[in-house]
């Protein structure tokens, strides 16, 4: 590709002291010397999203409200995300759910990676989250990163991780790349 894919680092989690920052901060740490693709952090809790409030599917695309035309705008400028997500009650945030029902064919055909973290590292979170990914036409790359918050963490908040996780994320990263790049041909095709 002529220009370096663009790539949004999603933190999922809008909870007042959350350490869903603080693991997104590690992620983008890992993205310095990247040459394939520029990293943008985005996060849910500065995007203003209500509860969906959109009167037609999102499959539509016929978007009303100003809040779900600004998010549009911004989740189609991106080639691949990684979302950074907690697991809560074995599953995704509320929030992140919602940013993802807002829209549809702003995710389509486009890549994910996923860097889940919680007690159980956060894995059955990831696996729910790629259910609801599939279904949006976003392919998931196989490597993945997932945080425990005692093994990983110190206090539960500050990030510690261990040596091989900065290898998952590079993976993740290197696999990411690949899908969003291929990806991206295809929709430049179509």
């Amino acid at each position: 590709m002529a220009q370096p894919l663009k790539i949004a680092v999603i933190v999922a989690s809008t909870r007042p002291e959350r350490v869903g920052p603080a693991v997104a901060e590690w992620v983008m740490a890992g993205t310095a010397d990247r040459e394939g693709a520029s990293y943008t952090l985005v996060d849910l809790a500065d995007q203003g999203l209500p509860l969906l409030d959109e009167p037609e599917p999102a499959s539509s695309g016929n978007y009303t409200r100003e809040h779900t035309k600004r998010w549009s705008a911004l989740v189609d400028g991106f080639d691949g995300f990684v979302f950074v997500t907690p697991e809560y009650n074995r599953g995704i945030p509320g929030a992140l759910k919602n940013a993802l029902d807002f829209l549809y064919a702003e995710w389509n055909d486009k890549a994910a990676a996923i860097c889940c973290y919680g007690s159980s590292g956060g894995l059955r979170a990831a696996e729910q989250l790629k259910l609801v990914l599939g279904e949006l036409q976003i392919a998931t790359v196989r490597s993945q990163v997932s945080i425990s918050i005692y093994d990983d963490m110190t206090d539960f908040t500050t990030m510690s991780p261990r040596d091989y996780q900065e290898r998952n994320r590079a993976s993740a990263f290197d696999q990411l790349e690949r899908w969003a790049g291929a990806l991206a041909t295809l929709r430049s095709a179509g």
